[in-house]
């Protein structure tokens, strides 16, 4: 089961339900399959959010670098987004549920500030699960990221800039906003919210990320 808030501070619960969300008829290709239901395949964002991608559908992924779970889902979660249409946007937002969770979004941030995140995403990911390397401090970060080839001048004064400061404050309102209880978690435009515990399976819930998108641009054409 995805890694949620409650089960990382060690106490019980469930993420909170949504209302139900109306969605436009299914095309051909969804028809041969089970439809998704609302309040159990996905849920509705309440109230929807602003989204930062103009026209294009905006996909959200909410994730942490220590997560198992989105690790995981890595391999399947990455193919998949190489292959979305010219129309949606995708991104990542990491959450930040503890102090560890904040140290890895930082540095998430300041590796993007560099332009080196795209580059280094999985070996920040084997870093953490294969390697046993927590990077968990400012220290440890600037060490991994320099023997990958990163300039340690350039990667701390990120650590320490204030568009990080910036982007881990806004990711932090953005996880309340949404109602994020768990990674990973989808979203779609600002509506829409799935999740592997939802679904349960990594492959259904990347199925009615291609409904919910397929909805949202029958939605723009209409």
């Amino acid at each position: 089961m995805p890694l949620n808030r409650r089960q990382f501070l060690g106490t019980l619960g469930a993420a909170t339900a949504a209302g139900a969300a109306t969605l436009p008829a299914l095309t051909p290709a969804y028809a041969q399959a089970a439809a998704p239901v609302a309040d159990k395949d996905y849920r509705a964002v309440t109230p929807p959010q602003p989204t930062d991608t103009g026209a294009k559908i905006e996909v959200i992924e909410f994730f942490w670098y220590a997560c198992p779970h989105c690790f995981a889902f890595e391999p399947t979660l990455n193919p998949w987004t190489k292959k979305l249409p010219a129309d949606v946007a995708f991104r990542r937002v990491p959450a930040q549920f503890a102090p560890i969770w904040v140290q890895h979004a930082k540095l998430f941030y300041a590796l993007d500030a560099i332009g080196e995140e795209e580059r280094l995403h999985k070996k920040v990911f084997d870093a953490i699960h294969v390697d046993h390397k927590p990077l968990d401090s400012d220290a440890e970060q600037t060490d991994f990221v320099v023997k990958n080839g990163v300039d340690k001048a350039k990667f701390t004064d990120a650590l320490k800039s204030f568009g990080v400061a910036g982007k881990l404050k806004r990711a932090a309102q953005m996880v309340t906003n949404y109602g994020i209880d768990g990674v990973p978690t989808l979203t779609v435009n600002g509506k829409y919210l799935t999740s592997i515990v939802m679904t349960q399976s990594p492959t259904r819930t990347l199925e009615v990320m291609d409904y919910l998108i397929n909805a949202e641009r029958t939605k723009k054409r209409a």
